[in-house]
């Protein structure tokens, strides 16, 4: 039997992508047949495509799905949702109408999502719970700056700070970010002085910054004496340097730490889905309704994320 997938078989912007006609893949010994119902399209997916991570070619891109399982075992029908490891970079990723993965790396869906819903919590709340939660140890009273604020990241390191106790301060040059206790306009506030004006001149005790390149140092400022900070981006491209005053930095005895989640497997994808469903269940967390597009709409949708006119995110509709 065949399926439809869409593939690259070259490096390039979303028009090298293409609907294709490939087998539907078969199953080994503890995996489970998904079917894609949605999935979503994220910058690293653009970034991917674009050659990016020195994918396999050719390659189906894809990295957030929601679906059904037709075969795998006590998994058989059951809604699931999430990421899959290497997807679109090592192993065939989620646009498309089947993927096999390991049953290990299934998580069910929140039953008070939508299957369109649930395809864009992914990357961007397992970037935000990996750096607030396991990497950054975010405890309850402790004030939170995220950089990039109102974007994917920034609105679900929100919630799951706010979820957690913690004060969180936003920083953005768009429209505010409209859950945080505090928003910079960095249109018309320099960071380093809004930060220390907003916690009385303390600082913040952890900086999440989704933005990185010119605000890197900034963000450094922005800390507490002890303070630690995360980077998980940098606006300024790949190989794009930023500065560290390193007397400061000893001085006020602060931390840096980087976070990737392309570097997690399978299963640790799978428990922190598993954390993430407690949230939605639970009302602390929650996703605003995405822009949906057919799969025959796919490189147009995947324009819209290139070109970021819009931060609706973008699902395509497979099932």
């Amino acid at each position: 039997m065949n399926m439809k997938a869409l593939r690259f078989e070259t490096y390039g912007p979303p028009s090298v992508l293409s609907i294709q006609d490939l087998p539907r893949p078969a199953l080994e010994v503890g995996e489970a047949l998904v079917q894609i119902k949605t999935s979503s399209i994220n910058p690293s997916d653009v970034g991917t495509v674009a050659g990016r991570f020195h994918s396999k070619l050719p390659m189906t891109p894809g990295r957030d799905y929601a679906g059904v399982v037709v075969e795998g075992g006590e998994w058989r029908g059951k809604h699931v949702w999430g990421t899959g490891a290497g997807f679109g970079v090592v192993r065939p990723g989620a646009h498309a109408e089947f993927v096999v993965v390991p049953s290990s790396w299934l998580s069910e869906k929140p039953e008070g999502l939508s299957m369109e819903q649930a395809a864009v919590v992914g990357v961007p709340y397992l970037a935000a719970w990996l750096s607030l939660v396991e990497a950054g140890g975010l405890k309850k009273g402790e004030r939170l700056l995220i950089t990039g604020g109102s974007g994917a990241v920034g609105s679900a390191a929100t919630q799951i700070a706010h979820w957690r106790g913690a004060i969180v301060l936003a920083a953005d040059v768009e429209e505010a970010a409209q859950d945080a206790d505090v928003f910079l306009n960095l249109k018309e506030t320099d960071l380093v002085s809004g930060v220390q004006q907003a916690t009385g001149g303390k600082g913040v005790d952890i900086v999440l910054d989704t933005v990185g390149a010119n605000l890197f140092s900034s963000c450094l400022r922005s800390l507490r004496v002890g303070g630690r900070q995360i980077a998980i981006a940098n606006a300024a491209g790949a190989n794009a340097e930023v500065q560290l005053n390193l007397t400061d930095f000893y001085h006020n005895e602060l931390h840096l730490i980087g976070v990737d989640t392309q570097k997690l497997t399978g299963p640790e994808i799978a428990a922190v889905m598993n954390h993430l469903r407690e949230g939605f269940q639970g009302g602390y967390l929650r996703v605003s309704q995405p822009e949906t597009n057919r799969f025959d709409q796919a490189v147009e949708a995947y324009m819209k994320v290139a070109e970021r006119k819009t931060r609706t995110k973008q699902v395509l509709v497979l099932g």
